[in-house]
């Protein structure tokens, strides 16, 4: 699998497809909208262009300093692995809040962390991308911010 990246783009260089799965998500979030189906009415969208990009698509904060961040990586189940993973966190003066690691099926575990960027962090986007290009990491998602 590919590696991802991560960009950050002016809104007007964003898609409006993908602003409206934002607001819809709002929507949802807020509890102006029941069900999946009223927020994309209510934005004009399609039920499927929202399950197609909701998972990819999150507005950028600003003040995402102080913020907590949730994410799962697949990686292979190598000694020394998770010392990098938190090595690379160190380095970026991020703290670990939660980490849990599955049992490795077929040479392969998940690990799930929850962190607190910290206000002297310089660049949380920066940090995810050196996570993900440690060889032996297969995947990197954001699961949720707060």
């Amino acid at each position: 699998m590919a590696k991802q990246r991560f960009y950050v783009l002016r809104e007007k260089a964003v898609p409006e497809v993908l602003l409206k799965v934002v607001e819809a998500k709002r929507l949802l979030e807020s509890d102006r909208a029941a069900t999946v189906q009223d927020a994309t009415d209510a934005v004009g969208i399609s039920r499927s262009s929202f399950y197609k990009y909701k998972d990819d698509i999150a507005p950028f904060h600003e003040n995402t300093k102080g913020k907590n961040i949730t994410f799962v990586m697949q990686m292979d189940d190598e000694p020394g692995l998770l010392s990098d993973v938190l090595a690379v966190i160190a380095r970026y003066g991020a703290n670990v809040l939660t980490i849990h690691q599955t049992i490795p099926i077929n040479g392969i575990a998940s690990l799930t962390l929850g962190i607190d960027i910290l206000p002297t962090m310089e660049n949380a986007s920066e940090m995810l991308e050196d996570l993900q290009n440690l060889h032996g990491v297969h995947y990197l998602k954001i699961l949720g911010r707060e």
